[in-house]
């Protein structure tokens, strides 16, 4: 009888295995930002990223989910190169580039603009 119930958790352990994490933080002159991809492994595009913001100057943190962004292949479907995620608060536009860049906008007003690097 042990044999049929490891068997189900197993499986479980498993396919909890192949929806993992990954984690990157960008540090800007004014920010550290926690960005976190919740999609299964090897996927090209995730639906589901988180955001931590942290101010340096005052301590207070923002969190946000978003997207991550893709060019799209030939087809017109498929992403293809990776170029960064996008995070919406209200009518606030966040965007972490891949070469590090932070664009915050409201509408087409830039707020903030700032490069950092990865960790």
């Amino acid at each position: 009888m042990r044999r049929y119930l490891a068997l189900p958790l197993l499986l479980l352990t498993v396919g909890l295995a192949s929806v993992s994490a990954r984690a990157s933080t960008l540090t800007t002159p004014s920010f550290i930002i926690d960005i976190e991809e919740h999609c299964g492994e090897g996927s090209v595009g995730c639906d589901n990223v988180s955001y931590v913001g942290t101010s340096k100057k005052t301590g207070k943190r923002i969190k946000l989910r978003g997207k991550s962004l893709h060019t799209l292949c030939a087809d017109g479907i498929t992403p293809c190169r990776f170029l960064g995620y996008e995070f919406r608060n209200g009518a606030t536009r966040y965007q972490v580039q891949e070469d590090g860049t932070l664009v915050i906008m409201q509408g087409k007003k830039v707020l903030v603009e700032e490069t950092g690097e990865w960790d």
